[in-house]
């Protein structure tokens, strides 16, 4: 038996191996990472609500870094079914944003919110 966690990782994983499948020189060294809850610190440029996903930009040595929050993804999905295409919409967002790239470059099937 899968925990929830486990599951929600392999929807990120899916994700991002579909999205690798389509760039010819991979996603260089950014890092993916899941979280269960954001920080309860938001940056000020940031809106006040919970975040699902956040890009850390590269700095001091580190790689980009593109980080999923699990619970208020999970919370927010009316849907259990819909799960997997929020996790996919979030990550190709995210990767996008990081690579400077539109989100149907990485997903011809991308539909804006």
């Amino acid at each position: 038996m899968r925990s929830r966690s486990d599951a929600f990782d392999d929807l990120v994983l899916d994700a991002v191996e579909r999205i690798e499948r389509r760039l010819p020189r991979g996603l260089g060294d950014i890092e993916l990472a899941v979280e269960l809850v954001p920080p309860s610190d938001p940056a000020p440029w940031e809106p006040q609500q919970v975040p699902l996903s956040r890009v850390f930009p590269a700095e001091a040595g580190l790689s980009t870094r593109v980080v999923l929050y699990r619970r208020p993804i999970e919370t927010r999905v009316e849907d259990p079914r819909d799960l997997a295409a929020v996790v996919n919409d979030l990550v190709v967002e995210q990767l996008a944003e990081a690579l400077g790239i539109a989100p149907t470059d990485l997903d011809p099937g991308y539909e804006e919110p």
